[in-house]
């Protein structure tokens, strides 16, 4: 069964969309950045500290879940400068065990809604209850 859903801890989405889709196999989050987060508004414009606050929301999510960024299968990582790269990277990488990162997109997205720098899409399996 699919389920719609709109983490309690982040202002309801201003787009026609929710923050996580599950079904029975996979956990879809929308892409985020830290406009969308009650706390992200300070950290614009600094890539790593965006990047930081993005990574520990998903974790955070896939919790919720039961899940964690161990379950990642695919990442989507939109920047607005693609020369930020490397700082993105460098805290992106904390939050994966070394040799076991997500297929990965990275791409340039000169607009990225809020005025962030920063746009992170997940998809994860899902980690059902053991049926006893």
């Amino acid at each position: 069964m699919t389920k719609f859903m709109n983490d309690p801890t982040m202002p309801t989405p201003s787009f026609p969309g929710s923050h996580m889709v599950m079904d029975d196999r996979y956990v879809f989050i929308s892409g985020l950045t830290v406009s969308d987060l009650s706390n992200g508004h300070a950290a614009k414009g600094d890539v790593k500290e965006e990047t930081r606050l993005v990574m520990r929301a998903i974790l955070r999510m896939l919790e919720m879940e039961g899940g964690s960024l161990a379950d990642v299968l695919r990442v989507d990582v939109h920047l607005t400068d693609l020369k930020t790269i490397n700082d993105m990277d460098s805290v992106y990488a904390e939050f994966f065990e070394p040799g076991r990162y997500p297929a990965r997109t990275c791409t340039e997205s000169p607009n990225i809604c809020g005025g962030c720098h920063v746009e992170i899409t997940v998809m994860a399996t899902r980690q059902l209850p053991k049926e006893q």
